[in-house]
């Protein structure tokens, strides 16, 4: 029996998973509270939405009580590394480099994140720090 593919969350749908990744399983009402601190977006849209996900098996809900309570079924370390994977394949054909350079190039970067990208560095390479 074929493992069914990973869901790919579109950009609305990843803003969904935010939320519950940094605040735990919430009702629909407090996702709309917290999407609409940043974005104009109608209490039913974020509901369909939510629904439609739960159907697509990236949340579960639990319809014991009045108000559903929804929770993530995908992992966010996991979708980050599903999606920087594609974006590293579409955008830089696959080229780890060529993301670095262009995001260190085209960004400030702070003496404390060079820090921490040598550490980074010194660790894949199996040295010190």
């Amino acid at each position: 029996m074929a493992l069914e593919p990973t869901p790919k969350p579109t950009e609305s749908e990843l803003e969904i998973l935010q939320v519950l990744w940094q605040h735990g399983a919430s009702t629909v009402r407090f996702v709309h509270e917290e999407l609409s601190k940043t974005k104009d977006a109608g209490y039913t849209t974020t509901l369909k939405l939510m629904q439609i996900m739960a159907e697509k098996k990236m949340l579960e809900a639990d319809k014991t009580s009045r108000s559903h309570i929804f929770r993530p079924l995908l992992q966010e370390e996991d979708t980050q590394q599903q999606l920087l994977n594609r974006f590293l394949d579409t955008t830089f054909r696959g080229s780890a480099s060529k993301l670095v350079m262009q995001a260190l190039g085209n960004s400030r970067t702070s003496k404390e994140e060079l820090d921490e990208i040598r550490n980074l560095l010194n660790k894949l390479e199996g040295g010190s720090q």
